[in-house]
C-alpha cells in the first residue's frame, strides 16, 4: 500500500509540473449578465464539502472548489440552471476529497479557461483523475502565491492571503481569499487552521461582512481572536447534516454567535445566494429572498 502511493504521489507530482510548465493562455472572456451592476456568490450545497460559484456583473465565472463526488451530478445541474456555459476560474483550494471531488466532472462538462491551484500534492485516487482531466481538457494551471490579486471587475478583486507551503499539511496549505467589491468584503477560508488565522491577522486587515467559515466549523479553526478581527455580519458554514466529524462543533458556534454573526449553513439552508452592489446585500436562502441591507456611510 505504501509503495502505490508514493508511485501515485510521483506520478501527481510529474502532471502538475507538465500541466503547469506546458498549459497554453487562453483569453478569458465574459459578458454583461442580467443584475446590472450585482456581484453573486453562491455558497453551493454539496453535502460535506465546499463549492462556491462568484459571478461578476460583467459575467466573470469562477468556481472555488467542487465539494466531494458524490455532488458532481448536484454541481454540474446547478451550474447549467445559472445558464453557465463555460468558466474563466476554477480554483482547487487544496486536493481534499470533499474540496476537488466534483471538479472533475466540471472540468469534463464545461469549457474552463483557467485553474488557480493549490500546488498541494496528494497521493490520492481522486487528486489523480482531477489532475488527467485538466490534462485531457488542455487547461492552463497556474499555482496560487500568498499576496496575488486577481481582478475580476473593474470593481471586484480576488485577493490570495493564504498559501502552500512546503512544511504545511493539506488544511494549512489551503487557499484564502479576500474577494472585495467596493465595501463589502467575502472571506473566503477553505480549510485553514488557527495557526494561518494568526498570521492572516499580523499581515492584513482581515475585517469583513460575510465569513465563509473555515474547515466547516471545526475545532481546529475560528479562533476567538481572529472571529473578533474579521467582525462578521454574516456566517456561512458549508457542511452535511449527516456527516461523521461532528462539524460544526458548538464552541464555534458560540464564538460566531459572541461576535454578533447571523449563521446560515448549507446543512439546513441548502444553496444560499448573497447578491450585492458593493454597498448593500441581499441573502437568498433556499429559494426565499431575505433581505438584510446594510448602508455603508
Amino acid at each position: 500500500m505504501l509503495e502505490g502511493n508514493i508511485t501515485i504521489k510521483v506520478l501527481a507530482w510529474i502532471f502538475l509540473v507538465v500541466l503547469v510548465v506546458f498549459s497554453p493562455l487562453r483569453e478569458v472572456h465574459g459578458s454583461n449578465t442580467e443584475n446590472g451592476q450585482q456581484l453573486q456568490v453562491h455558497f453551493i450545497d454539496v453535502g460535506q464539502g465546499d463549492s462556491m460559484l462568484v459571478e461578476t456583473p460583467n459575467g466573470k465565472k469562477v468556481l472555488i472548489d467542487g465539494g466531494p463526488p458524490s455532488s458532481s451530478d448536484k454541481l454540474v445541474k446547478y451550474l447549467k440552471q445559472e445558464g453557465i456555459r463555460d468558466i474563466d476560474l476554477v480554483v482547487a483550494t487544496h486536493p481534499d476529497i470533499d474540496h476537488i471531488g466534483g471538479l472533475v466532472e466540471v472540468l469534463e462538462s464545461f469549457e474552463v479557461d483557467l485553474i488557480l491551484d493549490s500546488g498541494k500534492l496528494h497521493h490520492t485516487e481522486t487528486y489523480f483523475r482531477y489532475l488527467q482531466q485538466i490534462k485531457q481538457q488542455n487547461i492552463p494551471v497556474k499555482i496560487a502565491r500568498k499576496n496575488d490579486v486577481k481582478q475580476l471587475d473593474k470593481d471586484i478583486t480576488l485577493k490570495v492571503l493564504n498559501s502552500f507551503g512546503f512544511l504545511k499539511n493539506n488544511n494549512e496549505s489551503s487557499l484564502v481569499f479576500l474577494l472585495n467589491y467596493k465595501q463589502i468584503d467575502f472571506l473566503l477560508m477553505s480549510d485553514v487552521e488557527n495557526k494561518q488565522e494568526l498570521e492572516m491577522i499580523e499581515d492584513y486587515d482581515i475585517h469583513a461582512e460575510i465569513l465563509k467559515v473555515g474547515h466547516h466549523g471545526s475545532d481546529t479553526s475560528s479562533s476567538l481572536s481572529f472571529l473578533k478581527e474579521v467582525k462578521p455580519e454574516k456566517a456561512i458554514l458549508s457542511y452535511s447534516i449527516n456527516n461523521d466529524y461532528g462539524h460544526p462543533v458548538k464552541t464555534t458556534i458560540d464564538k460566531l454567535l459572541d461576535v454578533g454573526a447571523t449563521i446560515y449553513s448549507t446543512a439546513k439552508s441548502g444553496d444560499i445566494v448573497i447578491r450585492t452592489d458593493g454597498y448593500f446585500y441581499h441573502v437568498d436562502v433556499a429559494g426565499k429572498d431575505r433581505i438584510i441591507s446594510r448602508e455603508i456611510s
